[in-house]
């Protein structure tokens, strides 16, 4: 399977981050977890955000572009708990079917973990013009890997402008 025909944009952008996470072992617990990390990906300019109230140096490779400030590249909508995208299930979905992640045992919930031949098609992509998505996955791993009530807190406490909007909006 090549990585750039057999997959969708959505489908890679979440192989990479699920990988970012798992790669060294462990597991992502919850689906929540991997919207919030998954909102973090896309909207790096939010990250950076979070990342300096922390007081986080942004490594110039993970820092949002001018264009991304200015636009996003893939719109979510408000949902019932913060920033969300429909396409999860059958994201996941597919990613599972094509064994390239596996639901594993985790804390009560759904927990994801990258296959050994997800990390072949995750190391494809970065190859493939996806570094700056691996270097991003691997930021959020460092700084922020909370639990998914934690990073929704955090996205409601320090991201209003994402989540004080009508239900059901595009986040842009």
């Amino acid at each position: 399977m090549l990585a750039n025909e057999a997959l969708s944009y959505h489908d890679a952008r979440v192989l990479v981050l699920i990988d970012g996470f798992t790669r060294r072992g462990g597991r992502v617990d919850g689906l929540t977890k991997v919207a919030k990390l998954d909102f973090l990906l896309r909207y790096p300019a939010f990250t950076e955000r979070l990342a300096m109230s922390r007081g986080i140096a942004v490594p110039p490779r993970v820092a949002p572009t001018q264009a991304e400030i200015l636009a996003v590249e893939s719109k979510m909508i408000r949902y019932k708990f913060g920033p969300w995208d429909d396409r999860y299930y059958p994201v996941l979905g597919r990613l599972i079917g094509l064994g390239l992640v596996e639901s594993v045992p985790g804390q009560g919930r759904l927990a994801l973990r990258v296959t050994g031949l997800g990390l072949d098609i995750s190391a494809a992509l970065r190859e493939a013009g996806w570094e700056q998505t691996w270097e991003r996955a691997s930021f959020l791993k460092r700084h922020f890997d909370k639990s998914g009530s934690a990073l929704k807190n955090m996205i409601y406490a320090e991201l209003p402008e994402a989540v004080n909007r009508p239900l059901r909006s595009v986040i842009e």
